[in-house]
């Protein structure tokens, strides 16, 4: 609940405050709340970088690079919310747990599908004795 929260209390104080139109365009009154999940594998699951990004209206506010264990604010109010969450040590130690419980597993889940599929883009798909259309 404590990221909801933050989440929460992100978008209130940015609706209050009124983000400002980019490049000189008519706000739409349409507001963008997003998290986005990147994991980064390097020589198969032996080093996995999790990156969980947060943005609001296409402008990236706060990340978490399981790297650095801890959260950076990409704009000034990202910075006091990154401040606020890194302040928390729950919310630091959840993000540090899921580079296993959301990449890894992801990885060992999805690998079947993805690895073993390799070399299958160059062969023929069709039977041999079946003409393809002119």
């Amino acid at each position: 609940m404590g990221r909801v929260g933050g989440a929460a209390a992100v978008l209130v104080v940015l609706v209050v405050l009124g983000a400002p139109p980019a490049a000189g365009e008519k706000l739409s009154g349409v507001f963008q709340w997003m998290l986005k999940l990147e994991c980064h594998f390097i020589n198969g699951s032996d080093r996995v970088r999790l990156l969980e990004r947060f943005i609001y209206n296409r402008e990236q506010l706060v990340h978490f690079d399981s790297d650095l264990g801890h959260f950076v604010g990409d704009t000034p109010f990202g910075e006091i919310q990154a401040k606020h969450w890194n302040s928390q040590p729950e919310l630091v130690e959840e993000g540090r747990v899921q580079v296993d419980t959301f990449c890894r597993h992801n990885y060992e889940v999805s690998t079947p599908f993805i690895v073993n599929r390799r070399g299958e883009r160059g062969t023929e798909r069709v039977p041999s004795g079946i003409p393809l259309p002119r």
